[in-house]
């Protein structure tokens, strides 16, 4: 009777544990991810769109130990711990690996979950996807389209018009406000 009542709550706990899991992570705490860092590889472009093939002690030797953790070893950030989840701010986020442009702040929207929620990526090559099966559970990782460096994860219980629903590790997310690029466009004129 004990296992029948414990069979019974993880079969109603399973859904719950199905959205934007996470692992406690030992890597410190991350603050506003600083973009003139980043600029400093040769790998980080906003404006280049080939793809990035790095090995992965060179990713490791570029890239900040927290961004690392995420972006190449699948890592995730504490929930509530990224300044992206609740931010209102208008501009677009990139991948803090690589530069790739990944979605605008209007598809942003607060979902509740701990991390940074999209509905819609910036495009279709921006993400891309692939299974995962890790921690007992099968979900859909997504990944940026330009270095392959993870995300997050993608469930079907987003708002219209997509449906979908991208928890997205606000470690790995760069961030430029609208003013800022329409500022530096104007400049090069």
């Amino acid at each position: 009777m004990k296992n029948l009542v414990l069979y019974i709550i993880a079969l109603m706990m399973a859904p719950a544990m199905q959205q934007c899991t996470y692992s406690q992570s030992t890597q410190p705490k991350k603050e506003v991810m600083d973009t003139e860092k980043n600029k400093k590889h040769p790998a980080y472009s906003r404006t280049d769109t080939s793809k990035v093939n790095l090995s992965e002690e060179e990713w490791k030797k570029i890239l900040p130990p927290e961004v690392y953790y995420i972006a190449r070893q699948k890592g995730t950030e504490r929930p509530g711990s990224s300044p992206f989840e609740y931010s209102k701010e208008v501009g677009t986020y990139y991948c803090a690996a690589c530069g790739n442009a990944l979605f605008k702040s209007d598809t942003k929207f607060e979902s509740g979950c701990g991390w940074p929620s999209f509905y819609e990526p910036i495009s279709k090559s921006s993400i891309i996807y692939a299974p995962d099966h890790s921690h007992g559970m099968t979900r859909t990782e997504v990944m940026c389209g330009r270095c392959k460096s993870h995300l997050g994860h993608v469930f079907e219980d987003g708002p219209p018009p997509t449906g979908l629903r991208y928890c997205i590790n606000g470690v790995v997310l760069d961030f430029e406000k609208a003013q800022e690029a329409e500022k530096k466009y104007k400049e090069k004129q």
